[in-house]
């Protein structure tokens, strides 16, 4: 009896497997692994860096949703390309800041504070759930299970773009009360 190619596999358990790793990793990283010192005079520029990978992520995917609603396959699968591209320029940028600089605390008072942790908490919450959706769809358009891929994109898409859009929030959060 032959091996099942990945393509005919499933996924689930690597998914969910790397996703944990990737999840447990970051806390690690930033809430119980020592900051680094002293901090570079650059770091203080790579939150304006991650909104600016967050916000170009967000566009690729809306271009990418654009470009699939036309039929154009090619440009799609280069916008999503992009989009992950720019995930991952963001989580090496996010964890460069945070293994020199720390956890950053709001200082926020009144009705601000609750609509920022609302959008704090269910920012994470989100980003925690749209990693396996990520890989998943991702895993589904490598294998040409094309069914599979159109059924988890339609919720992995606003997942995404939430947490991309919510991410330049809270910079916008985190530069107006700090």
């Amino acid at each position: 009896m032959s091996t099942p190619k990945p393509s005919q596999s499933n996924p689930l358990p690597w998914i969910l497997a790397i996703s944990a790793a990737a999840v447990g990793f970051l806390v690690w990283w930033i809430y119980f692994k020592t900051t680094a010192t002293p901090e570079a005079e650059w770091i203080s520029l790579l939150p304006a860096a991650n909104a600016t990978f967050n916000t170009f992520c967000a566009c690729c995917l809306l271009a990418g949703y654009a470009a699939i609603r036309r039929g154009d396959k090619e440009r799609h699968r280069q916008f999503m390309l992009s989009a992950v591209t720019l995930s991952i320029l963001f989580f090496a940028s996010y964890l460069t800041y945070h293994h020199f600089h720390g956890d950053t605390r709001f200082p926020g008072q009144g009705w601000v504070r609750p609509v920022y942790f609302t959008i704090l908490i269910s920012h994470i919450l989100l980003s925690i759930v749209a990693i396996p959706m990520v890989l998943s769809t991702l895993f589904f358009a490598k294998a040409r299970r094309f069914r599979s891929h159109k059924k988890i994109a339609r919720w992995t898409l606003p997942v995404w773009l939430y947490v991309s859009i919510t991410g330049v929030a809270i910079f916008f959060f985190l530069s107006a009360y700090t």
